[in-house]
């Protein structure tokens, strides 16, 4: 659970969404869901990145697929494989459990994102994302 704190703070802060650090109740929670998916990248003591996803059910097929959610790493620790590694974990994961398919949105204007997402040799696919808050 403190490992998962530190890492979700560590996305939030490399996210810049400031904001009180998650209880420990909750996480609890999160961690116990068999649906949620999540890896921290440590270096030494300290938490550098994280990952998080969800697996969602289908209806067209009796199949599951992976939604990552939120993936960061660090600025002082990028393009040493970290957010690449995080991937591979979760999709050779993924794979153990019979799921095939992960996917991830990513904004339009996010060109570092984009070209991360592209040098990792995805099926790219232009969908959009609306969003009710």
């Amino acid at each position: 659970i403190d490992l998962a704190i530190r890492t979700f703070a560590l996305m939030a802060e490399v996210f810049e969404e400031p904001g009180p650090p998650l209880g420990r109740p909750y996480v609890a929670k999160l961690l116990s869901d068999s649906t949620f998916w999540a890896y921290a990248a440590i270096d030494g003591s300290d938490v550098v990145g994280g990952l998080t996803a969800h697996t969602l059910p289908m209806t067209r097929r009796e199949m599951r697929e992976v939604f990552l959610y939120d993936i960061a790493v660090h600025g002082s620790h990028r393009r040493r494989g970290l957010g690449r590694g995080l991937i591979e974990a979760l999709r050779e994961a993924a794979l153990a459990e019979g799921i095939e398919v992960v996917f991830v949105p990513v904004d339009d204007d996010d060109d570092e994102a984009i070209d991360f997402y592209r040098s990792l040799q995805p099926v790219e696919s232009p969908v959009r994302f609306f969003v009710w808050e």
